[in-house]
């Protein structure tokens, strides 16, 4: 494997995390507003992530579905590792950012995967097939501009 290939995988990955974390935090600020959980944001994040990684790579197809997929599934379990911090910030009265350096990651993955439901499961898995399909279409061949009359 060539260095820039590697760079590129290595890019492409951190991109893919970054993504899946800023859709999982968006996602928990929507489902604080509206005071309720919402699972079926899945489909809809899992469509945003999709095209934007399928526009982002050089060549999309199977790499490109596998990082939507994945940024998906990420953005659903910090979204609920989010959720869970809120609630024991505001049940013990600490900030939240004290909150997630005191609970920790194992901590807040075990509290979020008690309450997961099948229905979250379902959505998220919808969300992460949704977000495949849509990575594995070929991207539109971009039309050259007209030139400009002088």
């Amino acid at each position: 494997m060539s260095t820039r290939r590697l760079l590129a995988l290595v890019f492409a990955t951190f991109s893919t995390v970054m993504l899946g974390l800023a859709a999982g935090a968006v996602w928990m600020v929507i489902s604080i507003y509206r005071e309720q959980l919402m699972p079926w944001l899945a489909l809809p994040c899992g469509l945003l992530l999709a095209w934007v990684i399928r526009l982002s790579v050089h060549r999309p197809g199977s790499g490109a579905a596998l990082l939507a997929s994945a940024a998906t599934i990420l953005a659903s379990v910090y979204m609920n590792m989010l959720l869970v911090a809120v609630k024991i910030s505001g049940q013990m009265g600490m900030g939240l950012i004290d909150t997630l350096r005191s609970a920790g990651v194992d901590m807040l993955w075990q509290l979020a995967r008690l309450g997961l439901t099948h229905a979250d499961l379902g959505w998220t898995l919808a969300g992460a097939a949704a977000a495949a399909s849509t990575a594995l279409l070929p991207a539109r061949q971009r039309q050259p501009l007209p030139p400009v009359p002088r």
